[in-house]
């Protein structure tokens, strides 16, 4: 008997599995095309092609910080101190910089790698401490990141009263910070592998899969084995150590250690990874999503300066963004 046209299974259209998979990245898109054309034709200085090259160079930076946000929100965390390890890696690698190169004036390579190398440490080395915090002594993570935020900031303050550190080699400047590849700052370049990788971690490695197990119930997670404890070290490791690269980008780029550097980091980050669709309950957060979100702030940061509003109305609205990204977020919850 021929199967009947009711019974026998269609594939769905290419079209239509097109904008399903449209629909999947929520509203985020829209709202960024929006943001595009508003901005555009209020101020057609917006879409010239410096512009939005500066607008991807700033988003870049937010991009890197807040994909260290989500892997810590996904596992049920919360990290405050990522601004304050953008300071304190800013201030490590400008003096270790400045004071070997006093002595080692023609090794300027091996002087910047040194540089960087000590940098990455001491900011990864935060994430050790809200890690092993968090997981052995079952702090709160607000709690314990508001203090290492504080002691961060401090010794940043303390080692450098406050005053830029300047010395570092020019390559670190002119080849790490100011460098463009077919007419695009290396940062955009840097930021891509970065989120690629990150991609490929969270979708296809066990470590991924083991960050959403724990996330989406903890217990559970340790019921069936998952060494839950090494699992959330390594995230807010992770976390820091991201947070740490985007300090030693930000310092190339300025040319200087500076202890106040990326103060509206750490709010922008949980901004960006929650207008991503990340949960704060944990266990939900899409890599892609996120960077779509740090490149909405970037877009609304730079429209708003090109528009002359005033900065304080600028935080006011990334506050009210974030307040709005909240709701939504609680009302998905509610709604399930």
């Amino acid at each position: 008997m021929v199967q009947s046209q009711v019974d026998r299974p269609l594939e769905s259209p290419l079209w239509r599995r097109v904008v399903q998979r449209s629909l999947s990245f929520g509203v985020l898109p829209i709202l960024l095309l929006a943001l595009f054309l508003f901005f555009g034709l209020y101020e057609p200085k917006f879409w010239r092609a410096a512009n939005l090259i500066n607008v991807l160079r700033n988003s870049s930076y937010l991009m890197i910080i807040s994909s260290g946000q989500m892997l810590v929100l996904i596992i049920g965390g919360f990290d405050l101190s990522v601004g304050a390890v953008v300071a304190l890696t800013s201030v490590a690698a400008a003096l270790t910089m400045a004071s070997l190169y006093v002595s080692m004036p023609e090794s300027a390579y091996l002087v910047i790698v040194i540089g960087v190398v000590v940098a990455l440490v001491v900011g990864s080395l935060v994430g050790v401490v809200n890690g092993l915090t968090v997981a052995i002594l079952k702090v709160n993570p607000f709690m314990v990141t508001l203090g290492t935020m504080s002691i961060a900031f401090g010794i940043a303050l303390y080692t450098t009263t406050g005053v830029p550190v300047y010395g570092m080699p020019d390559e670190f400047t002119r080849e790490f910070g100011r460098l463009r590849w077919f007419n695009l700052p290396v940062s955009i370049y840097l930021t891509a592998g970065i989120l690629l990788v990150l991609w490929w971690v969270m979708n296809w490695t066990k470590l991924g899969r083991y960050i959403y197990a724990i996330g989406g119930n903890i217990h559970a997670a340790r019921v069936s084995g998952i060494p839950t404890l090494v699992y959330i070290v390594a995230t807010y490791t992770m976390c820091s150590f991201l947070a740490a690269v985007t300090g030693v980008l930000l310092t190339a780029r300025v040319g200087s250690g500076e202890a106040t550097l990326g103060p509206t980091l750490m709010l922008e980050s949980i901004a960006a990874a929650v207008i991503g669709g990340v949960s704060l309950r944990g266990g939900v957060g899409r890599i892609e999503l996120v960077a779509l979100g740090a490149l909405f702030l970037a877009l609304v940061t730079n429209g708003m300066n090109l528009i002359r509003v005033d900065s304080k109305i600028q935080t006011i609205v990334v506050g009210a963004v974030l307040i709005l990204a909240v709701g939504l977020d609680r009302l998905k919850l509610a709604r399930r």
